[in-house]
């Protein structure tokens, strides 16, 4: 390995546009978020070093022992996350990037690319929840952030048209088409200077820094050679994979997953184990209302459907001979685990309300030993075995039996479905066979049910104790979980309004997010009843005193006067009955 000479972020970054450096397969995904890539723009603009890095040269012998990846160059958070094959076909060399991929990748976003991450508070199946972003500069005033010095963002083009006496909003990108010194100095007089004279904002103390900023970013990017980097030479896997390892325990760290996947990819004979287990990741993320599944959760379910004897999460369990039998597998799983999510999606699950992604690890293989019914999850056939497996999942669910879960549980599971009556998910068995095992109990008694009573509005495990209570309800169909008596009656102020006695304020606003103020309605009941009182919404939607005793019975209405002065007792009654309901379902 030998110390090269360093090079220019652009001759870098342009390199990488035309494919001369590549990602082996061992690297993992782009992972850095937008902070991380400001400040990276940050130390160099202050001149901090950002570390060197390691270049990996592939004779053209051996290319095509190895598969590459291009740099990402358009980031998604949710529709592109995962670097492209690259073809390298005829090529007679390649140079490949084993320590610094998370660092050019941000370079590359930044000068070439753009960057799309979700807004806060939008849902991620919205589109407009991922506005495409350029890295813009701030040149007339520095970050108002403690650890930065430039005030780097990451904006829309419309967010950075805005300009005031602080604001002038340069598109880093835009640098690389500065190709001398002479070049900023016309932008800053023409474009910038010629500004701040028409706003009245003119002031040396302004145009200095934008001068500073400006002459710095462009010496950044075109003159100083802040890429310092070793070069190996090796053909050896082994030596590169340790090496790998070895420079990547620092930064941003390796999931255990993306190392055992780095393996996984060079074992693998016929198939790219990480371009199918990446996209097939994606691909079991968008089903339904979408999940949060990663490639721990496949990698698992991989050694419990292969009916591997060890499935502990550990490197000597991806051995060669192990991986080769998981490559053969490989359809069958995808479909088992595809198949599952399908079906816990139609039980009314999302990335939102499922705590535990091992809960389908057990599901994925009775579907399995099934034969992989495509229907298995709306076809009539199998209505009473979904049933099962429903009261099962929720079950485990609720009390949060895959916390911390131990392989040995996995196999006594594995061992129980195996065993069971072909067509009949072992609901039973499992109850029976773990009735007296300590945290892996999925039998209920009176402490237990307590303990349910006190989810809250927005917390994961609500839903499955509120689904509970609604078996008659189809949730292919979008529900919301939602206030009974409206959360927006629940402040201070509006209860003072209401006449509401000051010594029951706090007991009020202290309960009213527990499950007895919690129903399940459609989205569009729930999009029409809004901040309506409950008693008034009720009226309306119940035409006659068969609706409102329907109502009643689903949603476990007391009969008792609804107003919201009787909130605290209603609360207490619709507890009692919750309680009640809960017994007879889970005792």
């Amino acid at each position: 390995m030998s110390y090269e000479t360093a090079l220019k972020i652009v001759d870098v970054v342009n390199d990488i546009h035309q494919k001369k450096y590549l990602l082996p397969s061992i690297q993992r995904e782009f992972v850095w978020n937008d902070h991380q890539i400001k400040q990276l723009f940050d130390s160099l603009m202050r001149d901090y070093p950002i570390g060197a890095f390691l270049f990996w040269v592939v004779s053209g012998e051996k290319v095509q022992d190895f598969q590459f990846y291009e740099f990402l160059r358009e980031y998604h958070e949710r529709d592109n996350r995962h670097s492209p094959k690259a073809n390298t076909s005829g090529e007679e060399e390649i140079t490949a990037i084993l320590d610094g991929q998370q660092r050019l990748t941000a370079l590359y976003i930044a000068l070439r690319g753009s960057y799309a991450h979700k807004l806060p508070r939008k849902r991620w199946d919205n589109d407009l929840a991922y506005p495409k972003q350029m890295l813009y500069l701030n040149i007339l005033h520095p970050s108002n952030e403690s650890d930065l010095e430039y005030d780097f963002d990451f904006l829309t083009e419309e967010e950075a048209a805005v300009r005031d006496a602080e604001h002038f909003w340069f598109q880093v990108n835009d640098i690389l088409d500065m190709r001398e010194l002479s070049d900023v100095n016309e932008f800053l007089f023409n474009t910038v200077n010629e500004y701040l004279v028409q706003q009245g904002f003119y002031g040396k103390d302004k145009m200095g820094f934008a001068n500073r900023s400006m002459s710095k970013l462009y010496s950044t990017i075109h003159i100083e050679k802040a890429i310092s980097y070793y070069l190996e030479k090796t053909t050896e896997l082994d030596k590169v994979l340790n090496i790998f390892i070895r420079v990547n325990s620092g930064g941003t760290q390796l999931s255990y997953s993306d190392l055992l996947l780095s393996i996984a990819t060079t074992q693998w004979d016929d198939k790219d184990a990480r371009e199918e287990i990446t996209q097939f990741v994606s691909e079991i993320n968008g089903i339904g209302s979408g999940f949060r599944f990663t490639k721990d959760f496949v990698l698992k379910t991989c050694l419990v459907l292969s009916d591997l004897p060890d499935i502990a999460f550990k490197v000597d369990n991806f051995n060669k001979t192990n991986m080769l039998l998981i490559e053969r597998n490989w359809e069958q799983i995808e479909t088992a685990i595809r198949l599952a999510v399908i079906l816990v999606s139609s039980f009314g699950y999302s990335r939102e309300n499922l705590p535990s992604h091992h809960a389908l690890i057990p599901i994925a293989y009775y579907l399995q030993t099934l034969g992989l019914p495509r229907n298995f999850h709306n076809s009539a056939l199998y209505l009473e075995d979904r049933k099962r497996i429903k009261q099962w999942l929720i079950r485990s669910l609720l009390k949060k039996v895959f916390g911390g879960i131990s392989d040995n549980y996995l196999n006594q599971i594995r061992l129980i479905i195996h065993s069971a009556p072909e067509g009949n998910f072992p609901l039973n068995e499992l109850i029976q066979r773990f009735r007296v095992a300590g945290r892996t109990s999925i039998t209920f008694n009176d402490e237990d049910i307590e303990n349910i009573m006190s989810y809250k509005y927005g917390q994961s495990y609500t839903f499955s104790a509120l689904s509970l209570l609604y078996p008659s309800l189809d949730f292919t169909h979008k529900f919301h979980t939602d206030h009974i008596y409206p959360k927006s009656a629940f402040t201070i102020s509006q209860l003072r309004k209401r006449g509401t006695p000051t010594e029951k304020i706090e007991e009020y606003t202290s309960c009213y997010n527990y499950l007895p103020n919690l129903q399940i309605l459609s989205q569009t009941e729930n999009m029409e009843k809004q901040n309506i009182d409950f008693d008034i919404w009720l009226n309306q939607v119940c035409k006659t005193n068969e609706d409102y005793i329907a109502f009643q019975k689903l949603h476990l209405i007391p009969k008792m006067d609804l107003g919201f002065e009787n909130f605290l007792e209603f609360f207490d009654r619709r507890e009692e009955l919750m309680f009640t309901r809960f017994k007879e379902l889970l005792g």
